[in-house]
């Protein structure tokens, strides 16, 4: 009987000793409660959070942000917080959640539906919908309709519809439809539709409806349609239609249709239909149709006609090779062969066609007719072969 009375003793102490701490326990989360409106253990600053504690680090659970000043850890915030009262939180860690958001998230973040950032996105960044910053997005970035940046976005970017940045868009870009920057845009990009750069476009592009920069473009770029840049257009470039630059064109250019430049064209250029540049064309230049500019040097073959003010090298043309003197004395010098050469300048070289037409010879011509303006009276017109040598 008397170690019967004691286990009870026993029991009721251990009891009270329970419930001393459960009371000081509810005690302390109460008193932590009405301080930050979060129940924090084993303290305000570490451990485990359940509501919206402002300054904590640690497991964080929460239903809704609002006035979050710094969260290291993981937060879980199971819906989108007030946008008004939470302008300065910076959470560094894993965020998950509907829609995680703060002024800065830095480490994990996982949304739902989207993310979204007042200042900047670093990190692994995935977003269902969407995911966006007011300023930079760095790190790897996957967003399921769109990835946005009011500054610059860099890193692995893959989004289904789009990517935009304000600034510049660096990385490697995989989208279905479009990505464009309001600067320039470096690295690996691929879009199913479009690619676009307000500023310079440099690295690899690979667009199935076309590329376009304001600045230049340099590196690799194919495009199902087209490849245009407002500057300078440098690299290997192939488009299904065409390729045009405001500037100069150079590397290796394959187009289906044509390709343009304000500025010089140099380097292979093979083109379906034809070229053509406000300066020169440099290199060997191949086109279905023609080729024209004021300055022509190296190798250039098409199927219909040449044309320009001063060529230099080999010329060969299916109907027409004209030389004209519009802005100066035009000049040949070298070969040319086609139909009709029409030298209205001078001919330095040898030309062969049906018929060969020159101002001034210094050279030959090979052909049914030869004609030499400046010859005497009796060579002016000859079959077969004319000649001139200065």
């Amino acid at each position: 009987m008397n170690a019967l009375k004691k286990r009870i003793t026993n029991s009721n102490s251990f009891i009270n000793i329970l419930v001393s701490f459960f009371i000081l326990f509810v005690l302390l989360f109460s008193q932590n409660q009405l301080h930050a409106q979060s129940l924090d253990f084993p303290t305000d600053e570490y451990g485990i959070s359940i509501g919206n504690s402002r300054n904590f680090n640690g497991l964080r659970i929460n239903w809704r942000d609002k006035n979050v000043e710094r969260i290291k850890g993981v937060n879980l915030t199971l819906w989108a917080p007030d946008k008004e009262r939470n302008n300065h939180s910076e959470i560094t860690g894993m965020s998950l959640g509907l829609l995680p958001a703060g002024d800065q998230l830095t480490g994990l973040n996982l949304g739902l539906s989207g993310l979204a950032a007042g200042s900047s996105l670093k990190g692994i960044n995935l977003g269902l919908i969407g995911m966006g910053a007011g300023s930079n997005v760095t790190g790897i970035n996957i967003g399921g309709l769109g990835a946005g940046a009011g500054g610059n976005l860099e890193g692995v970017n893959i989004a289904g519809i789009g990517i935009g940045a304000g600034g510049e868009l660096t990385g490697i870009n995989i989208v279905g439809i479009g990505a464009g920057a309001g600067g320039g845009m470096k690295g690996f990009n691929i879009a199913g539709v479009g690619i676009a750069a307000g500023g310079d476009l440099t690295g690899i592009t690979i667009a199935g409806g076309g590329a376009g920069a304001g600045g230049s473009m340099t590196g690799a770029n194919i495009a199902g349609l087209g490849v245009g840049a407002g500057g300078n257009l440098t690299g290997i470039n192939i488009a299904g239609l065409g390729v045009g630059a405001g500037g100069s064109l150079k590397g290796i250019n394959i187009m289906g249709a044509g390709a343009g430049a304000g500025g010089d064209i140099k380097g292979i250029n093979v083109g379906g239909i034809g070229f053509g540049s406000g300066s020169s064309l440099w290199g060997v230049n191949v086109a279905g149709i023609g080729a024209g500019a004021p300055g022509i040097t190296g190798i250039a073959i098409a199927g219909v006609g040449l044309g320009g003010c001063e060529l230099k090298g080999l010329f060969i043309a299916g109907g027409i090779v004209k030389v004209d003197d519009n802005f100066d004395d035009g000049r040949l010098t070298g070969f040319t062969a086609s139909a009709f050469n029409q030298i209205k300048g001078t001919q330095n070289g040898i030309s062969i066609g049906i018929v060969n037409y020159a101002y001034e010879l210094n050279g030959l011509q090979i052909g049914l007719v030869n004609i030499v303006r400046d010859n005497p009276d009796f060579r002016r017109i000859l079959p077969l072969v004319n000649w001139h040598f200065n």
